[in-house]
């Protein structure tokens, strides 16, 4: 059964829409998932993936921090991805960081966390959100992924493994 998608916005989705050049950390630094959190929020408004004169570092990180509290984002096999939806966003959008150290992140399978996904969407975009985070762990939960992700050279080798389009070899 094949289910066609009616909002032009979820159907046209893919990585490479999440993950702008410029967005990825190849070897952040961070000791606390509060110094992460804040990193990330940072590196997003830098590289121009949130708007810094609608959203703050600040608002951000209370807002992954906030989702934190519901539970760990940490999904297993050193994978993170913090998520919140925010007012002052057009566009779900994605930071990637592989971090220097693994970190302690409380993750479902107890083990250190050494790459995440910062996932930001609008505040009303439910939908968006849901396909994108969806998206987002399909991608990570695969090995060879995981694994080229660890040992890729640079932060545009990284990004080419991040948007690269996989939906031509899907069947």
């Amino acid at each position: 059964m094949r289910v066609i998608l009616r909002n032009r916005k979820l159907r046209d989705m893919n990585a490479g829409k999440l993950f702008a050049q410029g967005c990825i950390a190849e070897n952040l630094h961070a000791v606390s998932k509060k110094q992460l959190f804040q990193e990330m929020a940072e590196l997003a408004i830098k590289c121009g993936t949130v708007d810094g004169d609608k959203v703050i570092v600040r608002d951000i990180v209370a807002a992954v921090t906030e989702r934190e509290r519901l539970g760990s984002t940490g999904v297993g096999y050193g994978v993170a991805i913090p998520h919140a939806r925010l007012e002052g966003l057009d566009e779900v959008r994605a930071v990637f960081a592989r971090l220097e150290t693994p970190l302690d992140y409380e993750a479902i399978d107890e083990r250190p966390v050494d790459l995440v996904v910062l996932l930001l969407a609008p505040s009303g975009a439910s939908s968006l959100h849901l396909k994108a985070l969806a998206q987002v762990s399909r991608l990570l939960r695969r090995e060879d992924i995981r694994e080229r992700l660890r040992t890729a050279p640079t932060a545009e080798a990284l990004h080419l493994l991040l948007s690269e389009d996989r939906t031509a070899s899907a069947a």
